[in-house]
């Protein structure tokens, strides 16, 4: 089976190609986990330079187009892209994002069944009548929560007989290591140690979160909260919530933007990991706590349900809601940490690494290939 998965996401950078694959390791563990469960895979990516490279038996085609003011002109670009993907004889294209509808009409017509991947697309967003008709003739769709597909269907994007898979994203290459090594490369410490990965904005949420660890703290006064984020839209009202509550204060440890390496280590310093998401796509972060051991508390959205196993690890809490992240905090707490350490790491290993992300999208690939056969050879 021959897979083509398709980026068209534009580097501002304008990276070589080698470079670029370096920026963009995911992309690469994607294609590279497909090919070990058992598939040959072209990556064909729209860029400002036509290259070719191959990387752990992965074949990388980038394809040139034109730039205007950072954008790419579609006319030039989706040809050449298209007609790439036919002369390589595809079985089956797997499309990233539903945000460009222009590529996605003409990879459908190119004879193989495309498969389009959400990544965070907002169905209430702009274009929606483009994306439409960009999204008419694909074969299937892949979400890492199936719920998330719903709202798709509901404003008409897919035909309802679309099939839909639930499929994570992308997976992460962090992993479990020494805890006390990681607490003494990251200065973390508390009893229990929490952590919070993530913007500092309205959805994220984090002043219902700060507002449960306060209430926790009243039972655990042994723990802390270390925060790592970039965007601080909420910075001001978090340190004046703070500022009111001196002993809140003495147990919450604002570190900042924390480079990407180092966020491994955050995730396993820590026992648990909290997030007060309102709606996500699938939030890397909680992958990749999940992975070193950290166990979840965070919202009952469908990405996270999806990613938990549906409460299997962690807690799922009610958005909004500081008693229930409180309750959640003060429940995990009283359980062994060295177990719900192993339950989040075994969890991660079986059901959202990268060879078990591969193995669900080669079984998602031979099922669209054989569902497009079969419409293929009915009689008219």
């Amino acid at each position: 089976m021959h897979v083509i998965q398709v980026s068209c996401v534009s580097d501002r950078l304008r990276r070589p190609a080698a470079d670029l694959l370096d920026g963009w390791p995911t992309l690469g563990s994607i294609a590279e986990a497909v090919r070990k469960a058992g598939a040959e895979v072209t990556v064909v990516l729209s860029s400002h330079r036509d290259a070719v490279c191959e990387r752990e038996g992965v074949t990388y085609r980038f394809v040139a187009e034109r730039w205007s003011g950072g954008s790419a002109v579609t006319a030039y670009a989706i040809p050449r892209l298209a007609h790439l993907v036919r002369a390589l004889r595809p079985d089956v294209v797997h499309m990233n994002g539903f945000g460009f509808p222009f590529h996605t009409r003409a990879l459908c017509a190119q004879g193989a069944p495309v498969l389009v991947q959400h990544h965070a697309d907002n169905p209430d967003g702009r274009m929606r009548a483009l994306k439409r008709w960009g999204l008419a003739k694909i074969s299937a769709a892949a979400f890492t929560s199936s719920e998330q597909a719903q709202a798709f269907f509901a404003r008409a994007y897919f035909r309802q007989s679309l099939p839909v898979f639930e499929i994570p994203e992308s997976s992460t290459l962090f992993h479990d290591g020494d805890i006390a090594d990681a607490r003494r490369a990251t200065g973390v410490f508390g009893d229990p140690a929490v952590l919070w990965v993530g913007h500092l904005n309205a959805n994220k949420d984090p002043l219902t979160v700060l507002d449960g660890f306060a209430r926790a703290l009243r039972h655990l006064p042994n723990a802390h909260l270390w925060c790592c984020y970039r965007d601080a839209q909420l910075l001001g009202p978090i340190e004046a919530r703070l500022g009111r509550d001196p002993m809140l204060a003495g147990h919450v440890h604002l570190q900042g933007p924390v480079e990407h390496p180092k966020v491994e280590q955050f995730c396993r310093a820590a026992d648990f990991f909290v997030l007060g998401s309102r709606q996500e796509g699938c939030a890397y972060v909680v992958l990749e706590a999940i992975a070193c051991g950290a166990t979840p508390i965070v919202t009952d959205i469908p990405a996270f349900r999806a990613l938990t196993g549906r409460g299997k690890v962690g807690i799922l809490c009610e958005t909004g809601n500081a008693e229930a992240f409180s309750a959640a905090l003060e429940s995990l707490s009283n359980m062994p940490k060295k177990s719900l350490r192993a339950r989040a790491i075994k969890h991660f290993q079986e059901e959202l690494s990268f060879p078990v992300l591969g193995s669900k999208l080669v079984a998602a690939y031979e099922a669209i290939i054989a569902r497009h056969t079969t419409v293929s050879i009915e009689p008219r």
